[in-house]
């Protein structure tokens, strides 16, 4: 996709750039919904015995996707009138119309309807994820990475906070971000940083502040054992008092966390020698006293952006010190998930978060903000698909603003 910094002089629109849909091809979102998506169906298929039922719903929905348009759920639906008042104007049309973020949550509400996981059936509550998320967890490459925590006791106190902040930035990289690996520049080889406001995120939790951090987590296993390492490192400093750990309510983009999740990759620390299980022991110990807080909400598996996220995460989010968002998949919801200019102010597109906001990135979709234009041109002119392969990642903050943000 091309470079969208002349956008606005192009078209002289005086708003925002349109929202990213599947239409164009060639498109990172094209290809989700076109290639990904059908291939998820058919490995959901092989990774449980359903009944006649479940491939059927699953056949129904893959060539809806391809060649038919978008249906509503089933009256017996709890949540259907959810759906029909914030996705009325694409039931109809194809999937390939619809906003990309609205298509890709409402893709997962029908595969979860698909096979049975709200019904009253013997199916309901199993995880169609749950084969993958715990092959992860239990695989060799994550022992490698548990046994490489104990080498975070040799480290100094400042290398310690930069190792544990970039092993849960990058997740499934986090043998790396344990030994205190750093990134290259932007439009180098290998992995990169295009943003790195790490030193403003430490500014807002100093040493002994005590205050309470949110942590809206993303993926599951590799990617939550780090975050939960950070996490342990925030209390044991003493950079928070409390940590309000927010998990997904239901099985979502595949490896999406959930509670269950976060209990396997507790249990998965706390059973590991050395580092990792003092480590797990600490965590266990932080959620039975209640200093770190496991929560989830609706709004978590919802198509909307956090401008319209519901008042009472609103007012949670104003009270702490400041919200951690992990994952591209929050970085789109909190930024909005359009074809920003990538030198688009991030604080600007944040106003309307309460309180302070840090977003840790791994990039894999086209919305990128906050870059200056040099970091651009070199990142442009690298030739690679920088936005969507997962080589870079971001860290960016805005502080709590001066004034309460009044959108629109």
């Amino acid at each position: 996709m091309g470079d969208t910094r002349t956008y606005f002089e192009a078209t002289g629109a005086p708003g925002p750039p349109p929202v990213i849909t599947c239409r164009e091809r060639g498109s990172f979102a094209h290809s989700v919904m076109a290639e990904r998506h059908p291939a998820l169906i058919e490995r959901v298929r092989d990774a449980f015995p359903y009944g006649p039922r479940q491939h059927r719903a699953l056949d129904v929905l893959l060539n809806e996707i391809l060649h038919g348009v978008v249906e509503p759920l089933g009256q017996e639906s709890p949540d259907r009138a959810f759906w029909e008042a914030h996705g009325e104007a694409y039931f109809g049309r194809p999937w390939f119309d619809a906003p990309f973020l609205w298509a890709e949550s409402y893709f997962y509400r029908r595969l979860l309807d698909a096979i049975g996981y709200f019904g009253a059936g013997p199916w309901r509550g199993v995880d169609p994820f749950e084969p993958f998320k715990r092959a992860e967890l239990l695989g060799g490459t994550v022992e490698e990475e548990l046994r490489s925590l104990d080498r975070l006791v040799e480290l100094p106190a400042p290398a310690r906070d930069g190792a544990l902040l970039q092993a849960s930035l990058w997740g499934n990289r986090a043998d790396l971000g344990f030994s205190g690996g750093g990134a290259s520049a932007p439009g180098e080889a290998g992995h990169a940083l295009v943003a790195d406001d790490s030193a403003a995120l430490w500014e807002l939790l100093p040493p002994g502040s005590g205050g309470t951090v949110a942590v809206i987590a993303d993926n599951a296993g590799r990617e939550l054992i780090p975050d939960l390492v950070l996490v342990d490192h925030l209390l044991e400093q003493g950079r928070a008092a409390q940590v309000l750990l927010h998990v997904k309510p239901a099985p979502y983009y595949v490896s999406d966390a959930m509670t269950a999740d976060v209990v396997d990759c507790v249990r998965r620390l706390c059973e590991a020698p050395g580092e990792a299980g003092a480590i797990g022991g600490r965590v266990r110990a932080a959620m039975g006293e209640g200093r770190v807080d496991v929560r989830t909400h609706p709004f978590f598996c919802a198509p909307l952006p956090y401008e319209r996220m519901p008042g009472d995460l609103r007012a949670e989010f104003d009270a702490v010190t400041v919200t951690i968002l992990k994952g591209d998949l929050n970085h789109r919801r909190l930024v909005g998930d359009r074809l920003w200019p990538a030198t688009t102010s991030f604080a600007e597109l944040t106003a309307h978060f309460p309180g302070a906001v840090a977003s840790l990135r791994t990039l894999k979709s086209d919305v990128v903000v906050g870059l200056t234009p040099q970091a651009l041109d070199q990142l442009d002119a690298s030739g690679g698909a920088w936005r969507t392969s997962g080589t870079h990642a971001s860290v960016q903050v805005r502080g709590r603003l001066s004034r309460p943000h009044r959108s629109g």
